[in-house]
């Protein structure tokens, strides 16, 4: 897979120590505001790079996220638009995130992904692709999948419930809510070439939705909407 835009090297120590310092921070907040249990973390992978694919119902969903491992340094993908702010760009760097200019062509974000996962670091997507309402597991865009065909790595499904409860569409501030987060089985890389990669690609998103209704029924026998 070529990559562009961002480095395919494992972050410095000095890297690590702002990002955990940052990771700190967010999830300090985030468990002050959004107080729940993270289960399944023997569920990640021990090394080497995945994606991790939660469902999004929130604009917090990013800082919840961030609780799933304090191991590994977890990389976003984040609107260009964001970086209008130098400041706030460099935090959001520093948090692991990373530019993508969304009006472009989707092969410039994969590509971008893609070198994430070449440089061995676990990348954040949301399958669904944008934010969504409700219990139920939506049509899951393309790029996850595809990128674990590509890439080799693993998909590990992650089911957050209250966070819609949490700050729901149309609103402007969160409110403090409980919310738990479960982290289900990873979803092992399809492999394909030539004409079957198209087949498997779908093959692949079929076993990314299996695993996240997985995760949804688990949320859903602990009462816990997402």
């Amino acid at each position: 897979m070529t990559t562009s835009g961002v480095a395919a090297s494992p972050p410095s120590r000095g890297d690590m120590v702002v990002y955990r310092l940052c990771r700190s921070i967010a999830v300090g907040v985030s468990r002050l505001y959004f107080p729940g249990t993270v289960k399944g973390r023997e569920n990640l992978p021990p090394r080497g790079a995945y994606i991790v694919a939660p469902v999004h119902r929130s604009y917090v969903d990013w800082l919840i996220v961030a609780r799933v491992t304090a191991r590994r340094r977890l990389r976003y993908i984040v609107k260009e638009e964001v970086w209008k702010s130098k400041l706030i760009g460099r935090v959001i760097e520093a948090c692991g995130g990373f530019p993508v200019n969304r009006s472009g062509a989707d092969r410039e974000a994969l590509q971008r992904c893609g070198a994430v996962l070449v440089g061995g670091e676990p990348l954040v997507m949301f399958p669904e692709g944008t934010r969504r309402s409700g219990p139920e597991v939506q049509e899951l865009k393309d790029g996850v999948a595809y990128l674990s065909l590509r890439a080799g790595v693993p998909v590990v499904p992650v089911g957050i419930g209250g966070a819609e409860r949490a700050m729901p569409r149309g609103s402007s501030f969160p409110r403090p809510r409980r919310v738990n987060i479960v982290i289900g089985p990873p979803v092992p890389a399809r492999t394909a070439a030539g004409p079957d990669a198209k087949a498997a690609a779908d093959a692949a998103k079929a076993d990314i939705i299996s695993g996240k209704i997985q995760v949804h029924d688990y949320m859903s026998d602990n009462k816990c909407p997402m």
